[in-house]
């Protein structure tokens, strides 16, 4: 088991990136500089995000630093727990199989499609009236 100081890990969702910085500490979460209830202040947001901590049993081991860009609310709560997950990886290479086995590390490849012309939206048409 090899130790590293500190393990980088990026995630990615709809358009949303996440730089995430793991070090040994006593479990604080940092987020774009706030704590992680002020910056997702749903519990279950909170939840998912933690999920991959929880699976290692890792909660109150790590520091957790956190750089979001773009997307929404939900994107970027995807894209930390993406980049937790691979940090989480990258610090202990043991913990690959049960992470993956939950499906931490794949990458939510679900993009919006784009709009179509004649087209309201990427499928929806207009109204169409017979009179």
């Amino acid at each position: 088991m090899k130790k590293i100081e500190e393990s980088v890990g990026t995630g990615r969702r709809k358009t949303a990136v996440a730089a995430v910085r793991i070090r040994d500490g006593k479990g604080s979460i940092e987020i774009n500089g706030k704590k992680l209830a002020e910056y997702f202040p749903l519990k279950l947001t909170q939840d998912y995000i933690l999920a991959p901590l929880k699976k290692v049993e890792a909660l109150a081991r790590y520091d957790v630093q956190v750089t979001v860009k773009g997307g929404g609310i939900q994107g970027q709560a995807g894209a930390v727990r993406h980049g937790l997950a691979r940090s989480l990886v990258k610090d202990n290479e043991e913990r690959r199989g049960s992470l993956k086995e939950e499906g931490f590390l794949t990458r939510d490849a679900r993009e919006k499609e784009r709009k179509k012309y004649g087209h309201k939206k990427a499928r929806k048409g207009f109204q169409f009236s017979k009179r």
